[in-house]
């Protein structure tokens, strides 16, 4: 089953997706209350066909709740350990972790800007990992089975605000800069370890090609250690992470203009498509 976020009744839903339409299931807030409940009644609901709508009459955004944590990975691909802070150096023994505010999520199709004093965008595409049971102190097979579903991912990245700082939060929380793809169910995707291919494009050009199956720490593995600390809760996200091919480690770099469309298609989770647009210049206070 697959899934999105869209604006119904002055509030945010989620709909199930059912050929060209779209089924208004419950509200975000009520469907990470028992998301299992909702995929066990999504079948009928699209069977019955009264609800539904077609899916270019309705403006979709993020399903996640305002109150989810958006927890990334960094340098979690052994590749892109290599292209970035790990060269010649051994892999670090926990991943590093970094949070978005959901304010920062997008869905695809959704222009994203340069931030003002930025030379662009870079790419990042990766798999999102979605909780639907609460998640506190658990091992990696209670991890595991807390998953409800993965997404594509795209977490672009303002990369001079990133490295101003060893603090990443800057850089990546630019407007609009975290779009997400359809949730598609974890029964439909299987396991990650078993090789999912990560393909990121630009205008067209692959720029990134790697597979889940060279994942440092595996999506179960992070939850637990998360867990550990504090408890995870239905509607936060695990983006888990890039392979290698960012623009920043190019020579010469390349970064995301203006009019570049990118492209980010992961095997069983389709394909995310993301305009770049205009600077955003703000005055001076």
């Amino acid at each position: 089953m697959q899934y999105i976020g869209i604006n119904h009744d002055d509030d945010t839903w989620v709909a199930a997706l059912g050929g060209t339409k779209v089924f208004p299931l419950a509200s975000v807030t009520d469907f990470w209350a028992d998301a299992a409940r909702w995929q066990e009644k999504a079948p009928a609901i699209i069977a019955d066909g009264a609800a539904g709508k077609e899916r270019t009459e309705v403006t979709e955004v993020p399903l996640v709740p305002a109150s989810a944590r958006v927890i990334c990975v960094g340098l979690n691909y052994k590749a892109h350990a290599a292209e970035g802070s790990y060269k010649d150096q051994e892999l670090p023994p926990y991943p590093t972790l970094f949070g978005r505010w959901t304010a920062s999520l997008s869905v695809g199709n959704v222009p994203v800007p340069v931030p003002g004093g930025e030379a662009g965008l870079d790419w990042e595409g990766e798999v999102a990992a979605y909780i639907g049971k609460r998640v506190e102190s658990a091992d990696e097979a209670s991890a595991e089975n807390a998953v409800f579903g993965y997404s594509t991912f795209n977490d672009l990245t303002a990369r001079r605000a990133q490295k101003l700082t060893s603090q990443w939060t800057l850089g990546k929380n630019g407007d609009f800069s975290g779009p997400l793809g359809p949730l598609v169910s974890r029964d439909e995707v299987g396991d990650l370890r078993d090789g999912l291919q990560v393909r990121t494009r630009v205008n067209g050009t692959e720029v990134q090609n790697g597979n889940t199956r060279d994942m440092i720490f595996s999506v179960p593995s992070i939850i637990s250690l998360i867990s550990q600390t504090f408890t995870l809760h239905p509607g936060d996200v695990i983006a888990s992470g890039t392979p290698e091919g960012v623009g920043y480690a190019r020579t010469p770099p390349w970064l995301l203009q203006s009019g570049d469309t990118v492209e980010v298609e992961i095997d069983k989770l389709g394909t995310l498509v993301t305009p770049v647009g205009e600077p955003i210049l703000r005055a001076r206070a």
